[in-house]
């Protein structure tokens, strides 16, 4: 069975996008002419887990329901360090 290659798995291979020049002038800037395909590899990679992320949350809001916004900002308090904002997600 022949199996699709998960991102950032496979070989190599060029293809071709379209950026405004200004964007690439901006990547070439904060990467050098070397650094460009890494960069826009990373951030392929990173917008894809986000869509796969918005997709399993709607996923399991259909099943579950809405999450409770206010237990969510809870844990945020936990995870920012701010102790006085989390007494309820304990």
């Amino acid at each position: 069975m022949v199996t699709t290659p998960t991102p950032g798995e496979g070989p190599v291979r060029p293809v071709s996008v379209s950026l405004h020049e200004g964007t690439i002038a901006a990547l070439k800037e904060r990467t050098g002419k070397r650094g460009m395909s890494a960069y826009v590899e990373a951030l392929i990679q990173r917008q894809l887990e986000r869509d796969r992320l918005r997709e399993l949350i709607a996923d399991a809001e259909a099943e579950h329901g809405p999450v409770d916004q206010q237990a969510v900002e809870a844990k945020r308090a936990i995870l920012r360090g701010d102790p006085a904002n989390s007494a309820d997600a304990a």
